[in-house]
C-alpha cells in the first residue's frame, strides 16, 4: 500500500502533467499556481513520462482525484483544491485530511510567508504533529489570528499548535496574549490598546498565508473546553441574526456573508474583511456535517484553498440544496414566516 507521501506526489505528478500536457499551461505558470519550484515541476513532468503516467491520456493513480479537484476549482472559483481518500467515519475524515494538510504543507511552502493560525482546530494540531522540520526556515512568523487564552488545561493544544509549526517551519511565534470573546464591545476596545494586543493587531495584515477551520453555531470541543467560547444566549441571538457557520470565530450566514451582529465587536483578533484579504486561505473540512458550511464558506471567499474528502468533494458537486435546508437559527424561522 503506497505511503502517504508517495500518495501526495503521484497527485502531484498527476496535476503537473495534465496542466502542462493537457491544458498546455507553461511549467512557470504551474510553478506558480501550485506553489512548488520550477525545477520541481520539471522532474515531476520528466518522471510522469518515465512512469507511464504520461501516454496518449493522463493516467490517474488510484487514490488521487485530480478530475474531483478541477471540477471543484471550477465550479467554486478556488485556486487550489486537494481531495483525499477516507473512510466516512470523522475520526478517519479527520485522520486524513491532517496528514493531507502536512503534506500541503510540506511542498508548498517556499519561504517568506507569515502564517495565520486558527490555534483552535484539532484538523490543524494532527497536522502539526505529523510535521517534518524544514532544512531551512520557510516562514517568517506564525501569527495567532485570535485570542487564546482561556482554560489553561485545554490552552496548552493551542500553544502547542502554534510552537510546533513556528518550529517546523523555522518561523517566529506570536501568541495572542487575549481570550476570543470579551464580555462587552467596550472592554474588547479597551483590550485592543494594549501595547501587547495591538502588536498582534498590527501584525494581521501583513498574514500572507492562513490555516483555518470552519466552524458552526456549536463548536469543535477544543474550543467549547478552551473557554472561548459564548453562551447560550450569544449563540441564539447569532442565529437569529441568520449566522451558521464560522471561520475564525466570525461568522457568515448559508450564501458566506458576513453577520452583522452585537457579537463581532467582542470578539478580539482578524476581522472579517481582513480574514477574507489574505492572499491564500487555507480550510481543512470534511464530513456530512460539513457540507453546507464548507459551500458557505467558499461562496463567501472565506477560502480560496480546501483540503477536503472525496465523500464532500462529489456531495459540493452535487445539484446543491435550498439554504433553509442548512441549520436554522431564529432569524430563519422568522424570515419564512414561521
Amino acid at each position: 500500500m503506497p505511503t502517504r507521501a508517495d500518495t501526495t506526489q503521484l497527485r502531484l505528478m498527476v496535476r503537473i502533467a495534465r496542466m502542462y500536457y493537457e491544458l498546455g499551461m507553461r511549467q512557470t505558470t504551474i510553478a506558480s499556481e501550485l506553489h512548488v519550484s520550477q525545477s520541481r515541476v520539471s522532474r515531476l513532468l520528466k518522471r510522469a513520462v518515465a512512469d507511464g503516467v504520461v501516454r496518449t491520456v493522463v493516467v490517474a493513480p488510484e487514490g488521487t482525484y485530480t478530475g474531483l479537484e478541477e471540477a471543484l476549482e471550477q465550479r467554486y472559483g478556488l485556486d487550489e483544491c486537494v481531495v483525499v481518500e477516507s473512510g466516512r467515519k470523522e475520526a478517519e475524515i479527520e485522520a486524513a485530511l491532517a496528514s493531507a494538510c502536512a503534506t500541503y504543507l510540506e511542498t508548498t511552502l517556499t519561504g517568506g510567508d507569515v502564517i495565520g493560525l486558527s490555534s483552535w482546530s484539532a484538523t490543524w494540531l494532527a497536522a502539526a504533529q505529523q510535521l517534518s522540520a524544514f532544512r531551512a526556515p520557510v516562514a517568517q512568523k506564525v501569527v495567532q489570528l485570535f485570542g487564546g487564552v482561556g482554560n489553561p488545561r485545554v490552552q496548552v493544544k493551542a500553544t502547542r499548535l502554534i510552537d510546533l509549526l513556528a518550529r517546523a517551519t523555522g518561523a517566529e511565534a506570536v501568541f495572542f496574549p487575549s481570550p476570543a470573546v470579551l464580555g462587552s464591545a467596550s472592554a474588547a476596545e479597551q483590550l485592543a490598546d494594549d501595547a501587547s494586543v495591538q502588536r498582534l493587531l498590527d501584525l494581521l495584515p501583513t498574514v500572507t498565508i492562513s490555516l483555518v477551520g470552519i466552524g458552526s453555531l456549536k463548536p469543535s470541543a477544543l474550543l467549547r473546553e478552551s473557554g472561548n467560547m459564548t453562551a447560550a444566549a450569544d449563540m441564539a441571538d447569532l442565529g437569529a441574526a441568520g449566522a451558521v457557520w464560522d471561520v475564525c470565530l466570525r461568522f457568515f450566514d448559508t450564501a458566506g456573508e458576513p453577520v452583522a451582529s452585537d457579537y463581532d465587536a467582542r470578539v478580539v483578533g482578524a476581522s472579517a474583511e481582513q480574514l477574507r484579504a489574505i492572499p491564500r486561505r487555507v480550510a481543512a473540512a470534511g464530513g456530512r456535517r460539513k457540507h453546507a458550511a464548507i459551500r458557505g464558506a467558499v461562496l463567501g471567499k472565506w477560502v480560496n484553498v480546501l483540503i477536503t474528502d472525496v465523500h464532500t468533494a462529489r456531495a459540493l458537486l452535487r445539484k446543491e440544496p435550498r439554504p433553509a435546508s442548512g441549520p436554522r437559527g431564529a432569524g430563519a424561522r422568522r424570515r419564512s414566516g414561521a
